[in-house]
């Protein structure tokens, strides 16, 4: 291909003689472009500070990576983000591992990340404060979300591996202090899937019922043995530290050994240096117990039998206090001989007493005193005379009430409607019918008429065998008139 020589410009674009290669359009040089990139850098690992850091709404991850001089751009697609271990930020250094392509929308180079690392101990480090400067500012490690411990748990859950020593651990210990019903929820405490099989197990100890077929735990402990920060590390993840912090049962943190520090012991309502430890603060010592409750037992019962014995004491001093029975009795004795004596006295003297007024009264008695006594009397008693027309009234006014008396008895009479061509239905036991399907169920009836009874049949009952004696009518007793002449008696 030859050099074109500019020295001749021309509106239109000719081929010049020698020149054998056509233009290329953008896109073939695109190309062209991305087969030499890819061919020439495969699998890189690249090492840069994470810049620009976002996901898109597909899922996609896009960011750059820079150094002190130079920047790439960076994209890992939706199928690649699962296997983050950490969750990608501004300012972490990482290696990202991957494949170095061009973007030709954009006439950029970029790099298709495979594998996301964090570079170093620092970086995850690092990670870890601006994690938990982030959290702290929600509030999830105040002390007003910590839940107090229960005294003594009856059930305890346990999250940790099943097969580590530290499941072992607190199993012994629990048993030495308080054997306790402990359900486990087995658990990976590292690697790939554990912050997810944790997170699982804390919020699957909250979702149980209280009263469902396996109990619910009074309180949980997420417990594993000590190692690197990189070991530790699912431990403080933010789904698991959320999980922790969102449980409402109270949760003791036992993760690593003392010197080892987690987000999970930030949000945890109380974090122990050791499994073993935990296990202690879970349940007090029972052998303490027994002896602190046969202590208070002693006590109660020197408590109850202490005013007893006080109160005996008391009574027995204020029993000397007290007089003998003898010495009190001795006053009342003596007054009720003085009334005795007194009261002999004054029956003799009321007797003379008596005596003489009598006498004084017996000398007044004579018998013309008495005759003027007695005819006094008479003339009174003849001044006296009863006048007849009040009798008479009163006797008139008896004989009205007894007349109206008389008249409401006949107008109350049941057989006075018989004179007037009524009758009354009986059945057969007596009693009296009322309806007319009474008599047709009766079948045989009487009836009474003001003159005597008669037996009637209703329906298809036989006709009775002989009739019977008519009842006589009920007699009125007539009010006697009062006397034409009655004798005047004494109203004294």
């Amino acid at each position: 291909m030859s050099i074109p020589d500019d020295s001749d410009p021309s509106l239109l674009a000719n081929s010049r003689p020698g020149d054998n290669s056509e233009p290329l359009s953008v896109s073939d040089l695109s190309r062209s472009l991305k087969r030499v990139v890819e061919d020439r850098f495969g699998f890189v690992r690249l090492r840069g500070e994470l810049s620009g850091v976002k996901r898109a709404a597909s899922g996609h991850l896009y960011c750059s990576l820079k150094d002190e001089k130079s920047v790439i751009d960076g994209v890992m697609w939706k199928s690649a983000t699962p296997r983050l271990a950490f969750l990608p930020e501004d300012g972490l250094d990482v290696i990202a591992t991957g494949k170095v392509t061009t973007y030709a929308g954009r006439s950029k180079y970029q790099i298709m990340i495979e594998r996301m690392e964090l570079a170093g101990e620092g970086a995850l480090l690092a990670l870890l404060e601006k994690t938990k400067a982030r959290l702290e500012a929600e509030g999830l490690f105040a002390d007003a979300r910590k839940k107090p411990l229960p005294f003594l748990p009856r059930t305890i859950g346990v999250v940790t591996s099943p097969t580590g020593a530290v499941i072992r651990d607190i199993l012994h210990r629990l048993s030495d202090r308080f054997p306790s019903h402990v359900i486990v929820w087995p658990v990976l405490v590292q690697g790939e899937g554990a912050k997810a099989q944790v997170s699982a197990a804390v919020r699957g100890f909250n979702a149980l019922e209280r009263n469902g077929p396996v109990p619910r735990p009074d309180l949980l402990i997420v417990a594993r043995g000590g190692g690197s920060i990189e070991d530790l590390w699912t431990f403080n993840e933010e789904e698991v530290v959320r999980a922790i912090a969102d449980s409402d049962i109270p949760i003791i943190s036992a993760v690593g050994h003392e010197t080892d520090t987690t987000l999970a012991d930030f949000a945890a309502d109380h974090r122990a240096p050791t499994p073993t430890a935990a296990a202690e603060r879970a349940v007090p010592v029972r052998a303490d117990l027994a002896a602190a409750l046969a202590d208070l037992g002693a006590r109660q019962m020197r408590s109850a039998s202490r005013p007893v014995s006080m109160g005996r004491e008391r009574l027995e001093a204020c029993a000397l206090r007290l007089p003998k029975p003898a010495a009190l009795l001795q006053a009342p004795a003596q007054a009720l001989d003085d009334a005795s004596e007194r009261q002999r006295r004054a029956l003799v003297d009321r007797v003379g007493i008596g005596r003489a007024a009598l006498d004084q009264v017996a000398a007044r008695l004579t018998p013309s005193t008495l005759n003027w006594r007695i005819g006094q009397a008479k003339e009174r008693l003849e001044h006296v005379r009863l006048v007849p027309g009040m009798l008479k009234a009163r006797l008139d006014r008896a004989a009205e009430r007894l007349a109206a008396g008389e008249t409401t008895l006949r107008s109350l009479d049941p057989r006075a409607p018989l004179k007037r061509g009524y009758a009354m239905v009986f059945g057969p036991e007596g009693d009296l019918v009322r309806t007319a399907e009474g008599a047709r169920r009766a079948g045989r009836v009487e009836l009474e008429f003001a003159d005597g009874r008669i037996a009637a049949t209703t329906g298809s009952a036989p006709p009775p065998a002989a009739p019977q004696s008519p009842t006589p009518a009920p007699r009125t007793r007539k009010a006697s008139p009062p006397p034409t002449n009655p004798k005047q008696g004494d109203l004294f």
